[in-house]
């Protein structure tokens, strides 16, 4: 454990488990852990693929969810994205300029619209995808698929049970 970032975690989980309650150095580790990885994560894919397509990963992401479920009303995509529906509409905003995304009308309701990919947006999907996997694979090749499966199903749990109002 050569690196700062990772001394700096021991030292302050150390310094926590000398401290009364509510200091929890397990709570802590975790969420240190947690959220410097994944900042980490988003900042290298953004850097290394989005980016250079002049995306974000949140871009890529809502049109990673178009590429799988096809034209989608904003709202959901809003719901299934810990977005709200003001970044979603912006987001499909910018796409739609960038002839990636389009909107089109839902056939059982004159007044919704979905959004949906372009032949364009879903081919620069399925290339930005391919690169994605790749890098996501050389974050997690440290573990063994099953050691990656319980980190999932652990991440998964936790998700599911998240305080109510941390929406």
């Amino acid at each position: 454990m050569d690196r700062p970032d990772l001394r700096y975690a021991a030292y302050a989980r150390d310094r926590l488990a000398g401290m009364p309650s509510p200091a929890d150095p397990e709570a802590f580790a975790l969420a240190y852990h947690l959220l410097h990885l994944s900042y980490l994560v988003v900042a290298d894919l953004e850097s290394h693929i989005h980016r250079p397509r002049g995306w974000t990963l949140p871009g890529f992401r809502l049109m990673f969810k178009l590429w799988l479920l096809g034209p989608t009303q904003p709202a959901r995509l809003a719901e299934i994205s810990a977005m709200s529906r003001s970044a979603v509409t912006n987001a499909i905003n910018t796409l739609e300029r960038e002839g990636l995304v389009e909107r089109r009308p839902v056939p059982d309701d004159r007044r919704a619209v979905a959004a949906g990919l372009t032949a364009t947006g879903e081919k620069a999907v399925r290339e930005a995808f391919a690169e994605q996997t790749r890098r996501e694979q050389q974050w997690f090749a440290t573990l063994a698929p099953e050691e990656r499966a319980t980190l999932t199903d652990l991440l998964t749990r936790v998700l599911a049970a998240r305080p109510e109002d941390a929406d």
